[in-house]
């Protein structure tokens, strides 16, 4: 039996970040073609409505681009290049993807069970809502002003409950955010060329969607794999291990004693050959959303970077201990700490209200210049003037930033 290609822990990261898109410098000048690339290029693109800084997708796609234009993800969305849907939750994704997701969405319901077995028992209003938008056209849930009966998330309308089900379901698309709201549409006007006939079957779709999520890894772990795009691991699991005897994946092995098999994809066997040479050096400085895909499994970023990450917003705010939205800091090829920030817009200044560098990280002035760098290219994409560091662990720190910082 042949020996299988081990790698140790920093190739394993390294070997990641540029699958991932984050190794290399960013694009002296990005441009619509850019976006459309990195979301290709990760699969997925998650968004999520918190707004402290920048939006999640927008923050992933500055990590990896620099500064750009937001209006150019809304217009690749309404050109029709991306679509809206339930990945590793709501994401932008590709819109040669979209048979995989309508393959899903065929076999079973493709999101929250609670809000299928809703949509079951409220069928009428159900169908009374989506009669409305064939007749009427489009439309938002702010628009429904009725006031009572509200459903159990969020506080959300019962008329809001009911587009998410027809959204989940596939009857309905999002055809556009304005100011971040959905527009909810019939799927035949967002995609008029569309035949559920041209959906793959289900196993067709598990398979490439598979295939997807470890090309993107780098390596993968089976339960990674699976839960890169919320796939059913009971499914998942043999999958990987069928797709690795007919040679569509190859197995590789991390540095660690009791582990499980490790795949990757062959589109990544020469990084991989680089990576066990030591020739993979990424070299940058990124601040990340906490809903990167590099660090969106927790349990990965545990095992790869040593690095015990939650976001600290759902958290009581007696019981954080990093702050509210503390985004993590990447250098180099290791997580080396954590800022909780917060922009200003009317002072135009971006505030770092806590910094904590991790056990063992030494405060160097290699990594202060770099990531004061970082910092003021962050705030200049997000039309802020001055950066200030409040507060840091360890507390000389904060003024070896200030000072590069001013």
């Amino acid at each position: 039996m042949p020996t299988l290609p081990t790698l140790t822990l920093p190739q394993a990261r390294q070997l990641s970040l540029f699958t991932q898109g984050l190794a290399l410098p960013k694009p002296t000048a990005a441009g619509p073609g850019d976006l459309s690339r990195v979301i290709r290029q990760i699969h997925a693109l998650q968004m999520d409505t918190i707004s402290v800084v920048a939006r999640a997708h927008l923050h992933i796609l500055y990590s990896r681009l620099g500064s750009f234009n937001p209006a150019w993800l809304e217009q690749l969305h309404q050109q029709g290049q991306l679509f809206e849907y339930f990945a590793h939750a709501v994401c932008l994704l590709p819109i040669e993807d979209y048979p995989l997701y309508r393959a899903v969405m065929l076999h079973k319901f493709h999101g929250w069970k609670n809000i299928r077995d809703w949509g079951e028992e409220h069928q009428p209003l159900v169908a009374e809502i989506l009669e409305l938008i064939r007749a009427n056209g489009a439309v938002k849930s702010a628009e429904f002003k009725r006031e009572g009966s509200r459903g159990a998330w969020w506080d959300w309308k019962v008329e809001k409950v009911a587009l998410e089900y027809l959204y989940y379901r596939g009857d309905l698309m999002i055809a556009e955010r304005q100011g971040f709201q959905r527009v909810y549409q019939l799927r035949e006007r967002v995609l008029p060329n569309w035949d559920d006939s041209q959906a793959p079957s289900y196993q067709d779709a598990l398979r490439r969607l598979v295939l997807k999520a470890v090309q993107t890894l780098g390596i993968a772990r089976e339960d990674w794999a699976a839960d890169y795009f919320y796939l059913p691991k009971p499914e998942v699991y043999p999958l990987l291990r069928a797709l690795k005897d007919e040679g569509r994946l190859l197995e590789v092995k991390l540095e660690q004693p009791g582990q499980k098999p490790y795949y990757l994809h062959p589109d990544n066997a020469g990084l991989l050959v680089e990576a066990l040479a030591n020739r993979l050096s990424p070299n940058q400085t990124h601040i990340l959303s906490p809903f990167d895909p590099l660090i969106s499994h927790r349990g990965r970023t545990r095992l790869l970077f040593n690095f015990d990450y939650n976001i600290e917003c759902y958290t009581p705010a007696p019981n954080r201990k990093f702050g509210y939205f503390a985004l993590p800091i990447l250098h180099d090829d290791q997580l080396v700490g954590r800022l909780d920030a917060k922009a200003w817009r009317k002072q135009r200044l971006l505030e770092v209200i806590k910094l904590y560098l991790e056990p063992g990280v030494f405060p160097s002035l290699e990594l202060a210049a770099s990531l004061a760098t970082t910092l003021r290219e962050y705030a200049t994409w997000q039309k802020l003037d001055t950066v200030q560091i409040r507060w840091s662990d360890p507390p000389a720190f904060a003024d070896m930033l200030n000072q590069r910082l001013s």
